[in-house]
């Protein structure tokens, strides 16, 4: 078996983790691994493994016939079966099985907001789906919208999976030891920090010696500007700190005590995965599978999205309570470990690319 993830980017989002995750972790279960990216490289590029064959195509428009030539005599040149394309690769792949009727398609959703598309990008994607021969989903929802929206009718759930890797340990978190709070996650809309924010500053107030960490690409855009003019109208420079986009996560959670997560939508998060690997206690909102990570109040708090006041008090809880924390992060530990496992969802992953 010959598999070849498709993405467009190799910067640091959960789709573009999650394809070189599978490139690689697949590199010595199956017969060859390959891994391209479309359209841009990225910070990801450097932790893709010397076993996996890498194509970047530098794809300039959404439809490129040189792009698409070139994939397509990569793909012959190495015999693959399977083109297993990630979030917005699928129309690079659909236009692929059109040149290559051989080859199987599989598409995987990531996309916990699927049903705020708009109308034409959602025709789209449901033209294209004629030409796939399966699609994977990450979570419940996203199930029940491809099986009502989409032609393919081979449709599957497939949790994500989240490994923490021994990067170079570079950074060293500001703020006070033991009393450090962590959010990964890039600048983008759907991940609401401005709630987080809010949700600090209530409590920051009268916890003084307590700190927030912004760990996640910023793209320098109107939403990051938002975010830094938010923290200095409120005083909050000696309290919030951003790093931008970071390689060594292991590390930098080994430095904090409460890890939180307060998106408006999601799939289901690689970070709350990771948090659990770290055992960290955590506050998040309760959207996309989140419930299924945090599945009762032992684990971690779910709060409702844009719930500010709940988010405050669960992290006072935590705050508060270090016994609680501790229980909380060693709770959710068990269940990353024993239902999010990388060993469960390759075998599961295997199985779909195996089903006729």
């Amino acid at each position: 078996m010959k598999v070849l993830q498709l993405i467009d980017s190799l910067q640091t989002g959960g789709a573009e983790r999650t394809a070189v995750n599978y490139a690689n972790l697949l590199a010595d279960l199956i017969d060859k691994s390959f891994l391209c990216a479309t359209r841009l490289e990225g910070a990801l590029k450097t932790t893709i493994d010397k076993d996996v064959g890498y194509v970047f195509l530098n794809k300039k428009n959404t439809i490129d016939f040189k792009a698409i030539k070139k994939l397509n005599a990569f793909i012959k040149m190495h015999d693959i079966d399977f083109v297993h394309a990630h979030s917005t690769s699928y129309v690079q792949a659909a236009i692929l099985k059109i040149f290559n009727s051989r080859i199987q398609v599989i598409w995987h959703d990531h996309n916990g907001n699927r049903n705020s598309h708009g109308l034409f990008k959602n025709l789209v994607l449901k033209f294209c789906s004629i030409f796939f021969n399966k699609v994977i989903v990450v979570n419940t929802n996203l199930k029940l919208w491809a099986e009502k929206n989409l032609f393919t009718k081979n449709i599957y759930y497939l949790s994500n999976f989240s490994v923490l890797t021994e990067e170079k340990q570079r950074t060293v978190l500001k703020g006070n030891i033991g009393k450090r709070i962590v959010c990964l996650a890039n600048l983008r809309h759907p991940k609401n920090h401005i709630l987080l924010l809010n949700a600090f500053k209530n409590i920051s107030d009268y916890k003084t010696d307590w700190s927030l960490h912004l760990i996640g690409e910023d793209f320098n855009d109107a939403y990051s500007n938002q975010i830094i003019a938010y923290i200095i109208e409120n005083k909050l420079e000696d309290h919030v700190f951003l790093y931008g986009l970071r390689q060594d996560i292991n590390y930098i959670l080994s430095q904090c005590d409460i890890g939180v997560l307060s998106s408006s939508s999601e799939g289901l998060p690689l970070s709350l995965l990771e948090y659990g690997l770290a055992k960290l206690a955590v506050v998040a909102t309760n959207v996309g599978d989140c419930n299924k990570v945090i599945t009762n109040n032992s684990e971690g708090i779910l709060v409702n999205s844009n719930d500010v006041d709940a988010f405050s008090k669960g992290l006072l809880k935590y705050i508060n309570n270090e016994d609680e924390r501790t229980q909380a992060g060693e709770m959710l530990y068990k269940n990353v470990t024993n239902n999010f496992s990388a060993k469960k969802n390759l075998e599961q992953l295997i199985s779909i690319y195996n089903k006729a």
